[in-house]
């Protein structure tokens, strides 16, 4: 196993010990795991900005060959840290080793399949529209343009996956896909997993002879290291998955400062879930057993658990009946932090005191040495209870499920349009029931960013048609999406070149096309050259 040694990953550099040292924390056992880990200075995430500054002038310009390769590089990298790399991020999170060596796979595909985008190259949405000197009245001039980077990226890690959406995870990704340095700020609560992966990128760097600043990783409480880093000049735009408060508060530096710069944030879904009566009808029993499936999955610790339950009044009195017994004979969870623990016995426990709301199993914290224990918690309200009470709809990390009874279908459009912004949505539905129920669908187009039929939001598979994303606050931007090769759209910017001679531009866009690229010419995709 690489030793851990506690400091911030500068370009090649390492960085000083002694600021504000802290420890990760076993959530199981309540011990703090060595080695200390020491914040960032005010210097070294200048230093590192600089760094990064100065990589974007060469990295812009790197093929997509030696990104590929780059990125290739650190999967292969990752891939060889193996069970070190599993025993460190299962001490630190409480999760499995199974769910961790998921990750891995999951970030490791991500990777390659980013590193295929780029090799192949038509992915820069290359466009040329040929002058016509004859035109009349005027001349129509060469216009060409093709997507660049925006330069340096932050990437804030999240606490629920430490890796997928980590130091290596879709965020840096997607932005070393696109041409752009990453600047990782590290979650504290998983510092020996980032610094293990920090160390993987880093060692993929210096071997595909790429400029040091083209990553960084650095440590220390976000809501210190976070502003600093939002301050910096050379920053161009940020990723973030956590909480909405989080979220808000680091969309707000970026949008306020001299020059404001796009921040992708994931915040907040509830997920709903739509089950129609025929389809309850027809299939109850496995209903039942799939939705506790999902809510209880990581403990509830997925920003696509169900979080809301729409379900017929009429018929639906076995499926609450075996959802009941689920969900309280299911084991006890160790939540990942003492913090999100707390936020969720709290949450949980507004809801068990509403007065419209019925505890059919009411969640709690669970004795244990690390005090991140807890049960799984199910309640109960109807239609109206719900629409009168918007803070039922507020999102509860973890375990729980609140389940709200509907009268008629007819119902279920004006509920869903109340609804925030979402993740995602679902409806369970017969096929007659899906013809009768277009317009949910409809409303929901424009409520979530995944819409999915007969299954459940838990499970994102990482592919090009994936959206991970929607209206706020699930995301700071619906028009994005945080997971799939999309994603590399949320860091590049397109560029028109107008009347430029062949041998000036950028090979994408020659007329030979020498990349035997895709791109639209005149109008008309094709590999032919111009």
């Amino acid at each position: 196993m690489t030793e851990l040694q506690g400091t911030s990953i500068i370009g090649f550099e390492r960085g000083v010990t002694g600021l504000e040292p802290f420890q990760a924390v076993n959530p199981v056992t309540g011990a703090k795991l060595a080695p200390a880990y020491y914040t960032v200075t005010p210097s070294e995430i200048e230093r590192a900005a600089f760094l990064a500054h100065d990589a974007f002038e060469t990295y812009r310009h790197t093929r997509g060959k030696t990104k590929g390769l780059f990125l290739r590089k650190i999967a292969e990298n990752i891939e060889t840290l193996g069970e070190p790399l599993v025993r460190r991020a299962t001490e630190e999170t409480a999760l499995t080793a199974a769910r961790i060596s998921a990750e891995i796979f999951r970030t490791c595909y991500q990777l390659r399949l980013f590193a295929e985008m780029v090799e192949e190259g038509s992915w820069v949405d290359a466009r040329i529209d040929l002058s016509d000197p004859l035109r009349q009245p005027s001349p129509k001039p060469d216009i060409r343009s093709m997507l660049r980077p925006l330069g340096p990226v932050v990437v804030f890690c999240a606490s629920n996956f430490p890796l997928a959406f980590s130091v290596a995870g879709g965020d840096t990704a997607s932005a070393l896909a696109g041409g752009n340095p990453v600047i990782v700020k590290a979650h504290h609560a998983h510092p020996g997993t980032a610094e293990l992966v920090g160390l993987a990128i880093s060692d993929a760097v210096r071997h595909c002879e790429l400029p040091a600043g083209l990553f960084s990783l650095l440590f220390g409480a976000g809501s210190k290291v976070g502003p600093q880093l939002m301050d910096q000049q050379a920053i161009r735009a940020g990723g973030f998955t956590g909480s909405r408060a989080g979220g808000q508060a680091l969309m707000k530096m970026a949008a306020a400062g001299p020059d404001p710069i796009p921040f992708y944030a994931e915040m907040s879904s509830v997920n709903p879930v739509f089950i129609l009566p025929d389809a309850l009808r027809e299939r109850e029993e496995q209903i039942a057993l799939e939705l506790h499936g999902s809510v209880t999955l990581g403990a509830g610790q997925f920003c696509t658990n169900p979080g809301l339950v729409f379900i017929p009044a009429d018929g639906s009195a076995g499926l609450i009946e075996r959802l009941t017994a689920k969900m309280s004979s299911t084991a006890e969870f160790t939540m990942l932090t003492r913090d999100i623990s707390r936020a969720y016995c709290e949450r949980t426990s507004l809801l068990a005191a509403h007065s419209l709301v019925k505890p059919l199993c009411k969640a709690a914290g669970v004795e244990g040495a690390g005090n991140c224990n807890i049960s799984a918690g199910f309640f109960l309200t109807d239609a109206q209870s719900f629409s009168a009470n918007p803070e039922l709809a507020a999102e509860v990390f973890g375990p729980a499920t609140l389940l709200i009874t509907y009268s008629t279908s007819g119902q279920l459009p004006k509920l869903a349009r109340a609804l925030e912004g979402q993740l995602t949505a679902t409806i369970h539905a017969t096929e007659s029931e899906l013809r009768e129920c277009a317009q949910l669908l409809q409303v929901l187009e424009t409520k979530a960013g995944r819409i999915i039929c007969n299954g459940f939001p838990t499970g994102v598979e990482v592919s090009h048609s994936m959206v991970h994303g929607g209206p706020f606050p699930a995301t700071s931007d619906g028009r994005s999406t945080s997971v799939g090769t999309r994603a590399v759209l949320r860091f590049v910017r397109p560029v028109c070149y107008q009347d430029w001679p062949s041998s000036a531009l950028p090979d994408e866009l020659e007329n030979s096309n020498p990349l035997n690229i895709w791109r639209l010419l005149n109008g008309e995709f094709t590999k032919s050259a111009a």
